[in-house]
């Protein structure tokens, strides 16, 4: 039948199933100072305690017990790639009525954040986040199990988009 859906060449695109197919929501990932800020952290908490453990079991246990060095530094060599896969799951995309939030490699995690559900949009930078150039994007919902976290924004992008998500909130809050 001509014109039906889902059926080709009617225009409208269709999946497997019967769900129409979506269009991408324009994906932002997280910029490469977070991953930079995330790997020097991984160094200098595991460097010391690789190199500590070394000295203090070579010195008092003998030069074999020494080689117990090598499990905190597997630790630090196999965190190093591990780290760049997180970071490269992280992504997060504003659509007409929500956020979404994508996260994680094995288990991946995606939180849909209504904008007329949203309370409160927090921007935080600790000491480190602002040495590196990120500031974090916390907001707040009514149900405290859809509270959302984006780490490691540009601080400009995450002053815009608390401006910008407390304005969508307070319009779609609006009609509730």
């Amino acid at each position: 039948m001509p014109g039906s859906a889902g059926v080709p060449g009617s225009g409208e695109p269709r999946t497997s199933g019967d769900e129409p197919v979506r269009p991408d929501p324009g994906w932002h990932g997280l910029p490469v100072a977070m991953l930079r800020l995330r790997r020097l952290l991984l160094v200098l908490w595991l460097g010391p305690i690789t190199l500590a453990t070394a000295l203090l079991t070579g010195l008092f246990a003998g030069p074999g017990w020494a080689l117990f060095a090598l499990v905190p530094g597997f630790f630090l060599v196999w965190g190093w790639p591990m780290l760049g896969r997180n970071w490269r799951s992280w992504r997060y995309a504003e659509r007409a009525d929500d956020l979404l939030i994508q996260r994680g490699v094995m288990w991946r995690e995606e939180t849909v954040v209504p904008y007329g559900r949203m309370q409160l949009v927090e921007v935080e930078s600790g000491p480190l986040q602002r040495r590196f150039g990120l500031a974090s994007l916390q907001l707040h919902t009514a149900a405290a199990a859809t509270d959302a976290t984006i780490p490691g924004l540009d601080p400009a992008e995450a002053e815009r988009l608390r401006d910008r998500l407390t304005e969508l909130g307070e319009a779609r809050s609006a009609g509730l």
